[in-house]
């Protein structure tokens, strides 16, 4: 998600296309809302939203469990959805939202996430409450989104995706130093995959520019809970 500035307007978009056979892997996380939800979507203009909900609660380890000492002598199991999210999570931790990956490091994340997939809780996310909200990004195989082609220094450090289910809308937001932002409106196509159309972007957050009609793509939630979205 860059938005306008030395960028663009087709590599913003933290979507894919249909056709495409490669589309780029985003994990996001929950994180405190600051604001209320309506500064980001204001009835005079109508904002698209994508990522996942964000977390109220100040221990970003609240999800996981004790272990008991006597499940060792139990015949052994995969690993359920709460392990796979913490092995997931300190594998991206080191990886600057995935700017500093290998090759290995994103095989590695890829298997990971496509087991934790495998159980994800919410079989139809589009129908969930839990997508509602602010989301931040933490790990992404897109290098427009990471803005790597950039020196580190004119790179956004936080890139957050607003969310409002009701109107379906979504809003993606870069951080300092440039705060541009993106609107587009959401089709459902089905109970996991939205049509994306982006009309406006925010030049700093404050001067719009109409997106061209071509700046479209589908976007597919592949795992959903309180605290984490994969896409």
């Amino acid at each position: 998600m860059a938005f306008l500035s030395s960028y663009s307007p087709l590599s913003l978009p933290t979507l894919h296309s249909s056709s495409s056979s490669s589309a780029p892997r985003l994990l996001l996380t929950s994180s405190p809302t600051l604001t209320p939800l309506n500064h980001y979507f204001p009835t005079s203009q109508p904002l698209t939203a994508i990522h996942t909900p964000l977390t109220t609660t100040s221990d970003p380890h609240k999800w996981r469990t004790n272990v008991s000492f006597f499940s060792s002598l139990l015949p052994k199991k995969g690993k359920d959805a709460t392990e796979l999210k913490e092995e997931l999570l300190e594998a991206i931790a080191p990886l600057d939202r995935g700017a500093e990956a290998t090759p290995e490091d994103q095989e590695r994340i890829d298997q990971i996430a496509r087991k934790l997939e495998a159980a994800n809780p919410t079989k139809e996310p589009l129908k969930s409450d839990l997508l509602d909200g602010k989301w931040e990004l933490i790990y992404t195989t897109s290098r427009s989104i990471l803005q790597t082609g950039r020196p580190k220094f004119l790179r956004s450090i936080a890139n957050y995706q607003a969310i409002n289910v009701e109107t379906l809308r979504a809003q993606n937001m870069e951080s300092w130093p440039f705060f541009n932002q993106v609107t587009a409106d959401l089709t459902p196509l089905n109970s996991r995959k939205v049509a994306v159309k982006f009309d406006y972007f925010k030049i700093g957050g404050l001067i719009p520019v109409k997106a061209p009609d071509r700046a479209r793509g589908e976007l597919e939630i592949t795992y959903l809970d309180e605290e984490l979205r994969c896409l």
